[in-house]
């Protein structure tokens, strides 16, 4: 019975260390770059920081308590009450109910629960429903498809992306971007996690979301919702600009728009047609200018 006490104890310290080694190394993985991080981004979107405020001081908080109540009450009946520290005969003590106990353990994370609800929603209502014209400074549309995306800009041009070399969809800083989300095929999601939260593409329906970033940077995202065997290619990439660079790139944009001029269609039938002044027998050489005589008659 000792040996197989000590093995417990020594089984449940490992445990207990392998927890704590896991929480320290979690940040570092994060500043390595690994992907890794035990928080929410902060997103660099005014929407996307309210949602980081939203975990970090309030859901965390008390998430953080109830795992921390949880584990140390289960941990300290594991520990004071277990089988070897018993008499062979030991029965536990019957509890047939205590009203003030049950009371607390049900109105408290009640509480906790309509807290964070109600502070959910509020956010909800702010950042993923669609912002009113009258704050708007630009509308995109934004089509996802089987494996891609298309953006629409009110200038009349649109920019592709497709396959894991993901083009930029070009914002300018300072500004609300108001993007209509829209699908052609399946249900898409479109996820920057270091901007704000995800928004669906949903086929015949119309999602709304927005940025609003205060700095020039790019930031990558992806496809958050299984869209089939290519799921994985469809990469996305915001990039933002100040007002002047965006504007200088959505003048480049028009441009390479904007259909290559062609010859009109009477110009190009007068010089198909022949002369009249021309005999039908006659062929044409080329004048000192350059350009075809009609008086040349063929030699005997």
């Amino acid at each position: 019975m000792p040996g197989r006490v000590g093995v417990c104890r020594r089984l449940l310290f490992a445990l207990l260390l392998g927890v704590a080694a896991a929480a320290l190394a979690t940040p570092a993985f994060a500043l390595g770059g690994s992907g890794l991080r035990p928080t929410v981004p902060d997103g660099v979107s005014e929407n996307g920081h309210r949602i980081y405020d939203l975990y970090t001081y309030l859901i965390s908080p008390f998430g953080i308590f109830v795992f921390v109540l949880v584990e140390a009450l289960l941990l300290i009946i594991i520990l004071r009450f277990r089988r070897s520290r018993q008499r062979p005969d030991y029965q536990p003590p019957q509890w047939h109910g205590n009203r003030w106990l049950e009371i607390g353990w049900t109105v408290i994370p009640f509480l906790i629960l309509v807290v964070i609800g109600a502070f959910s929603f509020i956010e909800l209502q702010r950042d993923f429903v669609r912002p009113a014209d009258s704050v708007t400074d630009l509308d995109i549309t934004v089509s996802a498809h089987q494996f891609g995306w298309t953006y629409y800009y009110p200038e009349g041009f649109k920019v592709n992306s497709e396959g894991l070399q993901a083009t930029p969809l070009v914002i300018p800083t300072g500004k609300l971007v108001r993007m209509r989300m829209q699908s052609t095929d399946v249900i898409h999601s479109y996820w920057v996690p270091d901007l704000t939260g995800k928004t669906d593409t949903v086929p015949g329906y119309d999602n709304y979301m927005w940025y609003k970033v205060s700095q020039p940077g790019k930031w990558r995202g992806e496809c958050a919702e299984l869209c089939g065997t290519g799921h994985y290619t469809m990469q996305i990439l915001v990039q933002a600009m100040t007002p002047d660079d965006y504007q200088a790139w959505v003048s480049d944009q028009v441009a390479k728009a904007k259909p290559s001029p062609s010859a009109s269609p009477s110009s190009a039938a007068g010089a198909a047609s022949p002369s009249p002044s021309a005999s039908p027998g006659a062929s044409a050489s080329p004048s000192p200018s350059g350009s075809p005589s009609p008086s040349a008659s063929p030699s005997p």
